[in-house]
């Protein structure tokens, strides 16, 4: 019964020295890496949650973490060195913060750098031109874009001028049912309706109700 007591006893002992080298080992890695932290956001300085932050060297990907709900993010682990920091999001570019430094025992603090825009092929683009009643271009016509919601309720996304050819363009906004299309010239207006429920670009004219005679040369 003594020997067993002490053959168990002395596999104990093995397997506990066994596991504390292993986490001497581990935490003296630990203790020979860095890493880095930052905000991943909008240009308008709201943060994209759920973005995934990688870092990659020699164009393999070392490590990658995910954003929280604000866009904050801590990617560690990481041999000192420098690395390729890619972050992208759902609807987003994919954006690259390229030879960033990681230094041992050292949190790198990007701050908000991370700056992601949207990804085009997911939006819906508005363009057109505004004509008057004679079929002449307009410069310096007011357009406003509006969403058009439940019970035909308005929300304004964004005011632009004609250019010198009468054309306008709005950037990209999200998909949604219906936008209206509004152009305002000296007292006269008129509007048009697109279904712009696909991401693409939707292209319009609007006639207004103003005379433009064509200037006479001399």
């Amino acid at each position: 019964m003594m020997q067993l007591f002490e053959r168990f006893t002395g596999h104990m002992l093995r397997y506990l020295f066994i596991i504390a080298l292993l986490l001497s080992a581990t935490l003296a890695a630990a203790a020979q890496t860095g890493g880095i932290k930052g905000k991943v956001r909008t240009n308008s300085g709201i943060g994209i949650a759920n973005a995934e932050v990688s870092a990659r060297k020699d164009g393999e990907v070392v490590r990658k973490a995910k954003t929280n709900s604000r866009g904050e993010f801590v990617l560690d682990g990481l041999r000192p060195g420098t690395y390729n920091i890619a972050f992208d999001a759902d609807g987003y570019s994919t954006g690259v913060l390229y030879r960033v430094e990681v230094k041992q025992n050292s949190i790198k603090d990007l701050g908000d750098r991370l700056i992601l825009n949207r990804d085009r092929g997911t939006q819906v683009i508005v363009r057109g031109i505004v004509f008057s009643t004679e079929g002449l271009s307009i410069a310096g016509a007011v357009v406003d874009l509006y969403v058009v919601g439940p019970n035909e309720s308005l929300r304004k996304v964004g005011t632009t001028y004609t250019n010198q050819m009468g054309e306008f363009g709005f950037g990209a906004i999200d998909p949604t049912a219906k936008v209206r299309v509004k152009a305002s010239y000296k007292g006269a207006s008129a509007s048009k309706d697109l279904d712009t429920s696909e991401p693409q670009v939707y292209r319009t004219s609007i006639t207004l109700p103003v005379s433009r005679e064509p200037k006479q040369s001399n």
